[in-house]
């Protein structure tokens, strides 16, 4: 049987320390075996991490220039919650340790999100969806 496919988002960061404890602080934890000075592996699940990269580092991997998250939106990344609940605790606790608003929250009754800007102003995205309305029972 194949092994699950695996996805690294890669993001380009300007200071990994604040950044590393941003994430800390939403409960994130890093994988160090992909880690090192200039790079840290956020661990979202058992296949999806998110690859956060010391700029001059990211610089490597491109040879196009490197958009400023604070002024254009290269990436919208979204993350799925159990409840509105905890959609709501992630979104709190992000803009309580550095994170700042992006959008107004989204209240579609089967689907509720609200979104934050990281301290690079890369945009997250937080998202409950009922379960029935998922399954198309709504």
């Amino acid at each position: 049987m194949p092994q699950p496919q695996m996805i690294f988002v890669n993001l380009p960061v300007k200071d990994l320390e604040t950044t590393k404890n941003f994430f800390a602080k939403l409960g994130f934890g890093f994988n160090p075996q992909f880690s090192d000075e200039t790079t840290a592996c956020l661990v979202i699940s058992d296949t999806i991490f998110t690859m956060l990269i010391s700029e001059p580092r990211f610089k490597e991997f491109t040879k196009k220039e490197i958009a400023d998250a604070s002024k254009t939106t290269e990436v919208l990344v979204a993350l799925s919650a159990d409840s509105r609940e905890k959609v709501d605790e992630m979104a709190d606790v992000a803009l309580a340790n550095g994170g700042s608003p992006a959008n107004d929250p989204m209240d579609e009754g089967f689907m509720y999100a609200r979104s934050f800007q990281d301290p690079d102003g890369h945009i997250w995205e937080v998202v409950w969806m009922d379960p029935a309305a998922v399954e198309g029972q709504a």
